[in-house]
């Protein structure tokens, strides 16, 4: 599930004033983290106490909690709740070492990683790079449409669904004022079910105070699933649940249909619905984020995901591992890998920093047993669904639930209080005071006239 890293240019091949990028030289095995995502910091966990060197290396020096990245992009969170400094959480391992860079190219034969600021030679290599919005090749909808995968994504978002109203108040035609109030949320899983109900609680309790001047009613919010039923990975009757929970707050929904293609105003699919929007939000699927060097196509299984064995080692290396979204490891039950969700990538960092010990005892390696705790998904306010293995529960109870195992695993006692207030707030205020374009979204708002 969790971070995508760039290319780097040429200047990653000539970086010799950072050679090995300061990082000392040690008697201990070097063992190299790509990724600050669940996985990494649960491996870097694990290692905290033994006598090994961790170097993980990441694009942005903080971990995000990608489940709650909707509530930023729909101002009931501001993004540093959800985000931690991964220096503070590993700061007081010793042998421990974060450096900020683009990882480019790993080089197996050379046992060392390239990236934007130099080289970096490894004992052992783990690739946790998580997972990137899957476009299926769409460029149109790629470049006209908006994904919510990132923190600076989710601030995007924000800033044109606030800025699509502020328009809206500033036009006379009404064809513009429809399509700059309309939402398209492609895709029906966690993602876009919760953005859904999230916009709808807006369009319902936010909108008509902040905009007395604008008939808000005509706001539209709808789903566009390709599959006969929302949130088709969890049972039928949470998928039915969540469906009458999103009709009953005025969401759309339009299944066993496809988007087929979005230039920035109109909506294509391949029934004979379409749409007029200014905005399109593509939460309809996700690959695995893989670093060329170890991407061919022997290595990769379906979703763009490194196959690795129940040790997770990559298909034909000894010392180079990978966990998380980016990993296939395919089992009898999860023929494709296990769900690309942050449980399994948080058990496999504790698996993988039990067998790194076992390796560098010379001990047989521990295979990964996945334990499913469930899913679950909120819908709006006392409005969630949670499978569990023994039980199924709606509702009310559902959505404390989700609350609860939401607040545990965040990063940080300051964040879980800050998250833990502004619910509270919001839920007794009916209000979302991070409503703010603090970051303008610039989009051409001449191309939505009819």
């Amino acid at each position: 599930m969790l971070y995508s890293f760039a290319i780097a240019g040429p200047i990653a091949y000539f970086c010799s004033i950072h050679f090995y990028m300061n990082i000392p030289r040690s008697s201990f095995p070097r063992i190299v983290i790509i990724g600050g995502g669940f996985g990494g910091i649960s491996l870097a966990k694990k290692l905290s106490k033994q006598e090994v060197q961790v170097v993980l290396l990441d694009k942005h020096n903080y971990h995000t909690f990608q489940p709650l990245l909707y509530q930023v992009s729909t101002g009931g969170l501001e993004p540093d709740s959800i985000a931690y400094p991964i220096r503070k959480v590993l700061k007081d391992y010793p042998n421990f070492f974060f450096r900020l860079a683009c990882v480019s190219e790993v080089r197996p034969t050379e046992k060392e990683v390239v990236t934007d600021i130099g080289k970096l030679s490894f004992d052992y290599l783990v690739i946790a790079t998580g997972s990137e919005t899957n476009f299926y090749g769409n460029t149109a909808i790629e470049n006209n449409g908006m994904s919510m995968k990132t923190v600076p994504e989710a601030l995007n978002l924000r800033s044109l669904i606030l800025e699509n109203f502020e328009q809206a108040l500033l036009t006379d035609d009404l064809h513009e004022r429809d399509a700059l109030m309309n939402f398209v949320i492609v895709g029906g899983g966690p993602t876009g079910v919760e953005l859904a109900g999230a916009l709808a609680e807006i369009k319902k309790g936010i909108l008509p105070k902040d905009y007395p001047d604008l008939d808000t009613r005509r706001a539209q919010i709808n789903i566009v699933q390709s599959s006969d039923r929302l949130l088709d990975a969890m049972s039928e009757k949470a998928s039915k649940k969540a469906e009458d929970f999103l009709e009953s707050l005025g969401v759309q929904i339009w299944k066993d249909t496809r988007v087929t293609n979005y230039d920035g105003k109109h909506v294509t699919t391949d029934t004979d619905v379409s749409f007029t929007s200014a905005t399109l939000v593509w939460a309809a699927g996700v690959k695995g984020a893989c670093i060329e060097g170890i991407n061919g196509k022997e290595l990769l299984a379906r979703g763009n995901r490194m196959k690795v064995n129940e040790f997770h080692q990559v298909h034909g290396f000894d010392t180079i591992f990978a966990i998380g979204d980016v990993a296939a490891m395919a089992t009898e039950k999860w023929s494709d890998g296990h769900p690309m969700m942050a449980q399994p990538a948080i058990q496999q960092g504790k698996n993988l920093g039990d067998n790194l010990v076992r390796l560098l005892k010379n001990k047989p390696l521990k295979p990964f047993v996945y334990k499913d705790k469930g899913s679950m998904a909120t819908v709006g306010r006392n409005k969630a669904v949670v499978d569990l293995e023994n039980v199924k529960f709606q509702g009310i109870f559902a959505w404390f639930v989700w609350m609860f195992i939401h607040l545990f695993f965040l990063i940080g006692f300051r964040n879980r209080m800050v998250v833990f207030v502004n619910w509270v707030y919001n839920y007794v205020r009916f209000d979302r005071e991070a409503r703010l374009i603090i970051r303008p979204f610039k989009k051409d708002y001449k191309q939505y006239k009819a």
